[in-house]
């Protein structure tokens, strides 16, 4: 008996380190993670905690509340400058910032429901104690975004992105290497009926999952949709059908699973750190943020959060829905033309 296994797993080893690119994606995936995440990310100290500060006009530094010069010395504290206090208020109640600064009136305004919130005001509150008089606070008017309704949506759009990109790249390309597509080639079935078919299975069960999954956690945390329940549909069914769109161009050739795995991987990862899933990029290098808007999770998420939490209505995300249909038009056309029954 461990001959036998021992036989199987010699072959297996073989397998791997004879397919080259399995390989080389194993040993330098982790490698491409660490090296580009820490050139976006990188510094000497990440911040921990993002203050809204209003600029204002014909006050220099030198005249501004000895409170607030001590505050801005904090380590891991990122100051953003807005230039209005309804800027700063509309980036605040949506969780990007975590206190909203006024330092020339010496007030400031924080989320009730932000636990970073909550740190950053005790900072400010403890920087420069004796000085006379100190900050003001203001409650924010309307009605605020609880940080984990603010999640929501992303959670949804990461769920979508996983389902649609394994669900069908890496399927496919198992199909491809235990020679299913191979025997499907000689059958009537032509290549567009074949990606058809795919496609209209992913994207059923892609939005009967969501439904389920937004129904479940509407009636246990009692979310709320501001916006259209049609519109909020219309969103993520095409998001979902460019997230299955780029899967299927990721599958068009290849024939090896572990090489689309680790295509996938490179895929999925960057957006879902980039896309604001799970935190804002408010405040993050401009090229940062261009860099996240190539991902279709990106206006997907963005869309998603203006009819859940804003209640937009179509009109509000046309341009989210445009940037999607283009990406699904340019990976469907481009995984049409490179498909391939038997892969490279």
């Amino acid at each position: 008996m461990w001959k036998r296994i021992w036989i199987l797993f010699v072959a297996r080893n073989k397998e791997f380190y004879r397919d080259r690119s399995a390989l080389g994606w194993n040993l330098l995936f982790p490698f491409l993670i660490i090296i580009g995440y820490s050139f976006l990310f990188g510094g000497n100290a990440q911040s921990l905690y993002k203050v809204g500060v209003v600029r204002d006009t014909g006050n220099d530094r030198a005249a501004l509340p000895a409170q607030f010069v001590e505050f801005r010395k904090t380590r891991h504290v990122e100051f953003i400058e807005f230039d209005t206090v309804e800027q700063g208020l509309a980036r605040l109640t949506h969780h990007r910032i975590d206190l909203l600064v006024q330092p020339s009136a010496k007030r400031y305004w924080m989320s009730s429901t932000s636990p970073k919130g909550y740190v950053s005001e005790r900072l400010l509150a403890s920087a420069n104690t004796s000085a006379p008089g100190g900050f003001e606070r203001q409650s924010v008017e309307g009605k605020e975004v609880n940080y984990v309704e603010w999640l929501f949506p992303g959670i949804l759009g990461m769920n979508i992105m996983f389902s649609a990109l394994f669900g069908v790249g890496y399927t496919v390309v198992r199909y491809r290497k235990n020679g299913a597509l191979k025997r499907m080639s000689v059958t009537p079935v032509r290549p567009h009926e074949f990606l058809t078919a795919q496609v209209l299975s992913r994207m059923f069960l892609i939005l009967v999952t969501t439904a389920v999954v937004y129904a479940g956690c509407a009636l246990l945390y009692g979310f709320s949709c501001r916006g259209s329940y049609a519109t909020l549909f219309l969103v993520f069914a095409v998001g979902g059908f460019s997230m299955v769109a780029l899967g299927l161009l990721v599958a068009s050739r290849s024939s090896s699973e572990e090489f689309a795995g680790g295509v996938l991987n490179l895929l999925s990862w960057p957006m879902m750190f980039l896309s604001e899933v799970w935190f804002s990029l408010e405040g993050a290098r401009p090229w940062v943020r261009k860099l996240a808007g190539v991902f279709p999770l990106t206006p997907m998420i963005d869309a998603a959060r203006k009819v859940m939490n804003d209640g937009a209505g179509i009109v509000d995300v046309g341009p989210q829905l445009a940037v999607m249909a283009a990406m699904s038009a340019l990976f469907l056309l481009a995984g049409s033309l490179l498909f391939s029954w038997r892969g490279r």
